[in-house]
């Protein structure tokens, strides 16, 4: 009988640390003895700004994304099936300021249209290159341009998936620590001693891969869109450069 209850009071004992290796219990923790957890508030503090940042910048690459896929062939089709260039210049300037392939077109014949009146007046860089080069140099660009708005937010998601995990494993090794010390302070290695520490420790891990995942899918993601609309920018552009060089589109 005696057995028995030492049997069932380690086992509340355990249950009762086992409770203690909780998100609950941690924050709890947190909020009543912010001084013992100042590296595992920046810890978290750290990964939370992280996540929030790297949800925004994947919602908002996601949002554009969507809008300029919708819009890239009804903006390429409504220039090259419009009448003569100047009915194509004006469906240009009237597309969105943020879309890019309206923008391009717009460069390309602006470009076009200052070799003109530049040509044979003795103005400089208009005289000194032909038609096609300062064509071509103006759809550089403004290629160059636009795929580099296309990169917003990569470089935050690339470092959020490429850090999250070391930032967790900084709280884990800070709640290994704590563990450690308390074992020597309590010369007991007994769960009841560690629970806590080692459920901090954990839970910091888990929360960084949280963040660091969804970020690494994103990137990866959103890399491969802007790679392909890239290439549509520079056949877009291509295309351009024949019509505004030659004055016809080379099919």
């Amino acid at each position: 009988m005696l057995q028995e209850l030492f049997i069932a009071a380690a086992a509340g004992g355990n249950a009762s640390a086992l409770n203690q290796m909780g998100f609950d219990h941690l924050l709890h923790e947190m909020t009543t003895k912010p001084g013992e957890f100042a590296v595992s508030w920046i810890v978290l503090l750290v990964l939370v700004f992280m996540s929030a940042a790297s949800w925004y910048w994947t919602i908002f690459n996601a949002i554009k994304n969507m809008r300029l896929k919708a819009a890239a062939d009804r903006v390429v089709n409504a220039f090259w099936e419009a009448p003569n260039a100047q009915e194509a210049i004006r469906v240009m300037e009237e597309q969105p300021r943020s879309e890019p392939f309206s923008k391009i077109a717009l460069d390309a014949a602006q470009a076009a249209a200052h070799h003109q009146r530049t040509e044979g007046a003795g103005a400089g860089l208009g005289e000194n290159l032909s038609r096609s080069e300062f064509v071509d140099r103006a759809l550089r660009q403004a290629v160059t341009r636009e795929s580099a708005k296309l990169q917003s937010g990569m470089v935050l998601l690339a470092t959020v998936g490429a850090t999250a995990p070391f930032v967790g494993l900084l709280g884990t090794v800070w709640g290994i620590y704590g563990a450690l010390i308390r074992i020597g302070a309590t010369g007991s290695a007994s769960i009841d001693a560690v629970a806590g520490p080692v459920g901090e420790a954990l839970i910091m891990t888990a929360i960084g891969l949280f963040v660091a995942i969804p970020a690494v899918f994103a990137f990866n993601f959103f890399s491969k869109i802007n790679s392909a609309t890239i290439a549509k920018f520079d056949a877009f552009a291509h295309d351009l450069h024949d019509f505004f060089a030659t004055g016809s589109r080379v099919r």
